[in-house]
Parts: structure tokens; C-alpha cells; sequence
């Protein structure tokens, strides 16, 4: 379901889609974000639809197994490559130390995996997981304010967004299913002057 602009309450567990013809920064374009965290002081998000050319066990190994495919790591965002976050579904009821919910909401399933701990030690944990490098920051006010501004679509995420197979068409694939003209909105080229 598709969030008004002018209503920005938390977005924790959200999607935004870039608006294309608004939104043109090269960081974002077309891209969907989950929101891991949305307050007064700020957001900080992860860029589910750039997938990176590394494999997840270069970096990981034996992490790999758990991996969606594509089993590559991921660019989150422009904000700091060398930090890594490592988003996974829990299996449902798990509650162990190296899995943080991305929401209070007591059915979330959705993690953050501390890829620090032992594979073996949270593997029978986490259905499956995504590696990021790199997220997305807003400070204070600047989401809400670009949500405003038209540059953001809030829309609801599934439980597989995050771990989609094709990250290439996760944009069209978001925008499809919210109906209406936002459905529309996921046929626009990537250059409308030449359509």
C-alpha cells in the first residue's frame, strides 16, 4: 500500500522506491530501499536492487550456503562501503544473540546477522541472508523532507523483497503490485526521451 507524502510515521520494515524523473542521483536511481531504522534523529537504510560482482564466501566463507541467490554481496548504499550489513530471515520463533529484528513488531522475521558469530552457530537460525557493503543515511528530517519533495514512494515490502532472485526487476516488481498508477509508474523507461 502505497503511503501518502504528506504522512511519514516510522518507516522501520518499509520500502522506498526512487521516483523516477525526480529522483536522478546516480546512488539511487530506480532503486528500492528497505528502511532498518527511521526516528527523530534520522533513517538508515539498505539498497535491495544492486548487486555487486563479489561472492558472499570471498569475504564470508560458509556463510555462502545461507546466501540468496545471487550469492554476491550487495552495494546498500553510498555511505561507508567497508562497513557490512547482513540482513536475514529467522526462522520463525528463533531468538538468539546475533540476531537483531529490524522492528519491534513481534512477527517480524526480518534480522540483522552479526556474521562476526560462527555460521554454525546461527545457521539453523536464518533461513536465508543478503550481504551489504556500504548503506543508506539520512539525518533528522531529510527523509521525511525528500518523501515531501516526491523523490520517495513508501510502500509496504514482502518478506521476500530482500532476497529476491532477480534484483533487476525488484523495482517494476514493487511498483506492479501497489496497483493503480503507481502499477503504471513501473513501465516508465529508463529514458523517457527516447520512448
Amino acid at each position: 500500500m502505497h503511503l501518502h507524502r504528506d504522512r511519514v510515521d516510522d518507516l522501520a520494515g518499509r520500502l522506498i522506491v526512487a521516483v523516477p524523473g525526480i529522483l536522478e542521483d546516480p546512488n539511487f536511481r530506480r532503486t528500492v530501499v528497505l528502511v532498518l531504522e527511521h526516528g527523530d534523529s534520522g533513517a538508515l537504510g539498505l539498497v535491495l536492487n544492486r548487486p555487486l560482482l563479489t561472492r558472499v564466501d570471498e569475504p564470508f566463507p560458509g556463510w555462502e550456503l545461507l546466501a540468496a541467490e545471487p550469492r554476491v554481496l550487495y552495494e546498500g548504499g553510498p555511505v561507508q562501503h567497508a562497513m557490512i550489513v547482513a540482513l536475514g530471515r529467522r526462522v520463525p520463533g528463533a531468538a538468539v544473540d546475533g540476531l537483531q529484528p529490524i522492528s519491534d513488531r513481534p512477527d517480524e522475521r526480518l534480522v540483522t546477522v552479526d556474521l562476526r558469530r560462527d555460521v554454525d552457530d546461527l545457521g539453523s537460525h536464518v533461513e536465508t541472508l543478503r550481504v551489504f557493503a556500504g548503506y543508506t543515511g539520512w539525518s533528522g528530517g531529510q527523509l521525511e523532507h525528500e518523501i515531501g519533495q516526491g523523490a520517495w514512494w513508501v510502500c509496504d515490502a514482502l518478506p521476500s523483497d530482500a532476497f529476491t532472485r532477480d534484483p533487476s526487476s525488484l523495482w517494476g516488481d514493487v511498483l506492479r503490485r501497489q496497483g493503480g498508477w503507481l502499477a503504471v509508474m513501473a513501465r516508465y523507461p529508463d529514458d523517457p526521451e527516447c520512448n
